[in-house]
């Protein structure tokens, strides 16, 4: 079973927010080749960032929540997500109100486009 594991040290994100990046609506995504090695090789190496503006606390971890289930469910399916990379996910505020089915088609493509 695949597990998610946080991004820990600060030059961390600063590596992984230089390299590629998607942006939509709901959330944005950085993504850079591993160079940090997860704690267990079936690891995946993703951080979920809410910013403050967004709004208080409940509605920053409930978009966070939403984000990470969505990224559960597309690591069930087979090459939905490259493991090859680090990836730091934003979330936006317009997430808090959609759907996760709308908005599992769209990270799943938005995902696709790292390969």
């Amino acid at each position: 079973m695949v597990k998610l594991e946080s991004l820990k040290k600060s030059n961390q994100f600063k590596r992984a927010l230089k390299e590629k990046k998607i942006h939509t609506d709901f959330f944005s995504i950085f993504a850079a080749k591993c160079f940090f090695k997860p704690e267990y090789e079936a690891n995946l190496l993703i951080s979920f960032v809410m910013k403050k503006k967004i709004g208080k606390a409940v509605k920053r971890n409930k978009i966070r929540r939403k984000l990470k289930a969505i990224v559960q469910k597309l690591l069930k399916k087979r090459g939905a997500i490259n493991k090859d990379y680090t990836y730091i996910v934003f979330g936006k505020s317009k997430a808090y109100a959609q759907k996760q089915k709308v908005l599992l088609p769209i990270m799943e493509n938005s995902f696709s486009k790292f390969k």
